[in-house]
């Protein structure tokens, strides 16, 4: 038996009846473990493995040529280590060596508390070590500093004064208002005088300190979102498209914003409360020990009872935070969808959904404000208990004369003051299960690994446009492989259609050679160079790209088309419009080429918004051309209009182009079919059609269509 490549748990048998087993994968065959069942099955003979799906269950089978054979059957949650387990070892059939990272799979509970992970992460909210954070933070904060330090001085400051002004109350009372012997107007003045000075005082540094506190708070969020925002654009395609843009947002802006809150007014206060009941207790415990103790007595009892408190809040609040995220992600998604919810009149569904969501983020909202409302006050009551103890115990002072009013007055204000910083820390955990919330879901996105990353020594190409992939498979995810084993060279120059049923992995390929994604296996080489040792930047800035779904930034007609040249000059920006027949609607346009497009586009058609990314591409003038259906959405005489800017703009170029249409493809030097992953078929359209292969059969169906009745005449072509 050679060395196990990889193991899997399953949990039915093959009548659907709970078991607990697993499946053991060798290089040579695969052992199945089942309570008292094992069994062996050579590698040899086995052609594929397959993942299937069944109602509420998931099948992991193998193919041989006397059929297919079951292996081992899960429920549901059992589909990605299933499915990855299958994508692995077809790999290892097609001749790939297996690693380590073979026996991990991504887990989907914390293993401490074994609560679920966030979303697409493996960060638990709840085991997650908060310090290494908040200490993250802090270096981001770098610039803030000053600030922060400056706020945090002015809060120490106001601590004091606002002890001494208690002092100057009970002079006041104990000298002057209540002495035997009327003092002098003068000596009243001045102890008016200094208590008017001392709250003056505090006023004034309340107004530095909330200088202090926006200048902060200003530059670190600042900082906090350019920071997510780059790492949010370096991050790949798929593991931005794990998120919804509306999340995202949520992070860019109110997560960072919660933080920024806690960073410049939190810390400040909590240490500005905290050195009070420092210095309050310390003066109390001098000036009579055992009032000090009646007074902080119920101090514990209230601190265990807020942290309780903050133990059942946090998960609570973090569960408001995603469906306030949800709220906001369905908010986008209807504004963005708003001419298809008015195209089908679904305005109250629309209403109906976006209300639903709200209810539910209302009550999770409604629910934490009322545990608050409830835990809050039994918390304050227990601090407060404290007070009852000093009005008995200062009351029997002041009836012996072993205590003056002034004395009276100023110790009443003390353990109103030090019962203030115990209140308002009581109102502590919920800032922090807030704060924290927003942390963790900030650096669950600083921290996502760079999948498609420039290596150290990426270097500055010029590209000539020789493309090879080498034995390249590919898959999104644990999933099955789009691509499997592909060999293909482009030669500088050449044009190459790229067909195949829907599926095949057309649009794949192109993300591959763009570098959207990085192959799982194999190279993909330009010019000789591996892909990955060629810097992003200089690549894509040689690659122009006309995408199936056209996008157009929120902007002017010509802003859209020097997207892909900010530099350009007027002169190139109408030559490329020109070509690309932008021109002939852009000058009735009301203000030409200044025009305002709405969002995504929204006032010009279809079949205009593909010329302007046309144009963008043709302004580009890349060395590496991509077209994924670049005509898709023209007319037959406009299309023929844009083939001969195509035919311009190809001359010289490495193009790949993805088509539907014959005519789009015409001119190709190869055509290359693709089927279930694999390069099923290369050569020209005369050389496939002879072959009578999967193109022949494609090109027949589709002629078959094209002389249905009602059926347009068309010389399209199937891809």
């Amino acid at each position: 038996m050679e060395k196990c490549i990889t193991r899997i748990p399953f949990n039915l048998d093959g009548d659907n009846k709970t078991v607990k087993g697993q499946v053991e994968f060798y290089t040579d065959g695969l052992r199945i473990c089942a309570g008292d069942r094992k069994q062996w099955i050579p590698m040899e003979g086995i052609r594929e493995f397959q993942c299937t799906t069944g109602v509420g269950s998931v099948a992991l089978e193998l193919c041989r040529e006397d059929g297919d054979h079951l292996i081992c059957r899960g429920t549901m949650d059992c589909l990605t280590v299933f499915s990855a387990a299958s994508k692995r070892m077809n790999r290892f059939l097609d001749g790939a060596a297996p690693d380590e990272t073979w026996m991990h799979y991504k887990k989907a509970l914390c293993p401490k508390c074994h609560r679920p992970y966030l979303p697409d992460s493996e960060i638990c909210p709840r085991c997650t070590k908060k310090g290494g954070y908040l200490r993250r933070l802090w270096k981001m904060a770098r610039s803030s500093r000053g600030y922060i330090y400056l706020s945090v001085l002015i809060f120490i400051a106001v601590a004091a004064l606002n002890l001494v002004l208690p002092y100057l109350n009970r002079v006041l009372v104990d000298d002057y208002i209540k002495a035997e012997r009327l003092p002098a107007v003068s000596q009243y003045v001045l102890a008016v005088l200094m208590i008017l000075l001392v709250t003056f005082a505090v006023r004034l540094l309340g107004i530095f300190r909330n200088f202090a506190q926006v200048r902060a708070g200003t530059r670190l969020i600042v900082t906090l979102r350019q920071t997510l925002f780059q790492k949010i654009e370096a991050l790949s395609l798929s593991k931005v498209s794990k998120r919804t843009a509306g999340e995202l947002m949520n992070r860019v802006t109110q997560d960072s914003t919660q933080i920024q809150d806690f960073f410049t007014s939190d810390v400040g206060g909590l240490i500005e409360q905290i050195l009070t009941l420092v210095s309050l207790g310390i003066i109390l415990f001098v000036y009579d020990w055992r009032l000090a103790l009646m007074i902080l007595l119920p101090a514990p009892l209230a601190m265990l009872s807020h942290r309780l408190m903050w133990r059942f809040l946090r998960p609570r609040y973090n569960k408001q935070w995603w469906c306030g995220s949800r709220l906001y992600e369905t908010l986008y998604d209807i504004f963005s969808g708003i001419r298809v919810v008015k195209a089908f009149g679904m305005e109250k569904r629309e209403v109906d959904r976006y209300d639903k969501v709200n209810l539910r983020e209302t009550d999770v909202r409604i629910k934490n404000e009322t545990y608050f409302a409830v835990i809050s006050p039994v918390t304050n009551f227990l601090m407060g208990v404290g007070e009852f103890f000093l009005l008995y115990y200062v009351g029997n002072q002041i009836l012996d004369g072993t205590m003056t009013l002034g004395a009276m007055q100023q110790f009443s204000a003390y353990v109103a003051m030090i019962y203030g910083p115990l209140r308002w820390l009581s109102f502590m955990p919920r800032r922090l299960a807030r704060t924290m919330t927003s942390i963790v879901r900030v650096f669950d996105v600083l921290d996502e690994t760079e999948d498609v990353a420039d290596s150290a020594n990426a270097v500055e190409k010029s590209i000539v446009g020789n493309i090879r992939l080498e034995n390249v498979s590919f898959g999104y995810e644990d999933a099955k492989d789009v691509l499997r084993k592909v060999n293909l060279e482009i030669k500088p120059g050449e044009m190459i259609g790229i067909v195949g049923r829907s599926g095949a992995g057309k649009s794949t390929l192109i993300n591959l050679v763009m570098r959207m994604y990085d192959p799982d296996d194999g190279v993909i080489r330009v010019d000789g160079t591996n892909l990955r040792e060629i810097s992003q930047q200089s690549l894509r800035s040689q690659i122009g790209a006309v995408l199936q779904e056209t996008f157009l930034f929120t902007g002017t007609l010509l802003q859209n088309i020097c997207y892909s040249k900010p530099d350009a000059t007027y002169e190139e920006v109408i030559t490329a419009a020109k070509l690309a027949g932008v021109h002939s609607f852009a000058v009735k346009l009301p203000d030409g080429y200044n025009t305002l497009v709405g969002e995504r586009g929204h006032t010009l058609s279809g079949g205009e918004r593909q010329r302007v990314a046309i144009a963008r591409a043709l302004l580009h003038n890349p060395k590496i051309l991509i077209l994924d259906e670049a005509t898709a959405s023209l007319d037959t005489e406009t299309e023929k209009d844009i083939q001969d800017a195509l035919q311009k703009l190809i001359a010289g170029r490495t193009t790949i182009a993805i088509a539907h249409r014959l005519s789009t493809l015409r001119n190709a030097t190869r055509l290359v079919v693709l089927d279930h992953g694999r390069v099923a078929e290369v050569g020209t359209h005369e050389e496939l059609l002879e072959r009578r292969g999967l193109y022949y059969e494609l090109v027949m169906a589709q002629r078959q269509m094209s002389k249905m009745p009602g059926a347009l005449e068309t010389t399209e072509q199937p891809a």
